[in-house]
């Protein structure tokens, strides 16, 4: 299948680590130039030394996605370098694990903040760039938590609900532009952001999809890049989950415990 990539510019927030990292691999596999921004200078430049060393063109900046200054700056930088900005993966996001009834006003906030105004901001941004070159391609970062929350990560949840409904909406009021807008719902990743909570209750998480393994970053990435490529142009404004089935039924759990007693 031709995904008509080669040659196309994507920014990812996010990108220094985890799913915004394994994305920004299989872009680079695909012939992208990518525009990379983190928080985490570091792991950022680090990941861009990498894709450098392979031929790959890259622009990284730390930013902090809350800031509409340095948003729009590393998006006028990423004009101004490439030409235009043809995809954009809001992928930065924060997880924290803490009861509704016992979160401060400053860390809800917070977590609006970099979950869900930042995807405004960014979308915002890079629309205007969009709009000029008469197309594009703007993924944002949901999670299968927006569509069944859970108990001592309401927050979280709620903000990715957020999510799935300015998906909607910006994809309504931008495809008179040629730009498509959509989102990605990740079941139970392993990243750095979710290792705590998979190692505490691993066993639990793995009786919840029928496919039995917890997802890895790349199984997102190559997700994203399908949702970003032109094999996907009829697609706007909905979402796609990439988690295994997790809870496509009450009790995914029971074909594995039959399937072992038949082995017995």
């Amino acid at each position: 299948m031709e995904l008509g990539l080669k040659n196309k510019v994507v920014g990812i927030t996010g990108g220094a680590d985890g799913i915004g990292l394994a994305t920004a691999r299989q872009m680079a596999a695909e012939g992208c130039r990518l525009m990379l921004c983190d928080i985490n200078d570091v792991k950022l430049q680090e990941t861009a030394a990498e894709l450098a060393g392979q031929g790959v063109e890259v622009l990284a900046r730390r930013v902090d996605v809350t800031k509409p200054q340095e948003v729009s700056a590393f998006v006028a930088e990423g004009q101004a370098r490439f030409g235009t900005v043809d995809i954009w993966v809001n992928n930065a996001g924060i997880y924290p694990q803490k009861a509704l009834v016992e979160m401060s006003v400053e860390e809800w906030n917070r977590l609006l903040a970099v979950n869900l105004t930042s995807v405004l901001i960014c979308i915002q941004a890079v629309s205007a760039v969009m709009k000029k070159a008469g197309g594009g391609v703007i993924v944002n970062a949901a999670s299968f938590a927006g569509l069944v929350p859970s108990a001592g990560s309401g927050g979280y949840a709620a903000t990715k609900a957020a999510v799935l409904s300015l998906t909607r909406t910006f994809a309504a009021e931008l495809a008179v532009h040629g730009i498509r807008v959509v989102s990605y719902a990740p079941g139970v990743i392993e990243t750095p952001m979710t290792r705590a909570v998979v190692d505490a209750r691993r066993e639990a998480l793995l009786g919840q999809i029928p496919l039995h393994r917890l997802g890895k970053p790349e199984d997102v990435a190559m997700a994203i890049v399908f949702l970003a490529s032109e094999a996907a142009g009829y697609i706007t404004g909905t979402h796609l989950e990439i988690t295994g089935g997790k809870l496509c039924v009450q009790n995914p759990e029971l074909p594995w415990r039959n399937a072992a007693k038949t082995k017995e």
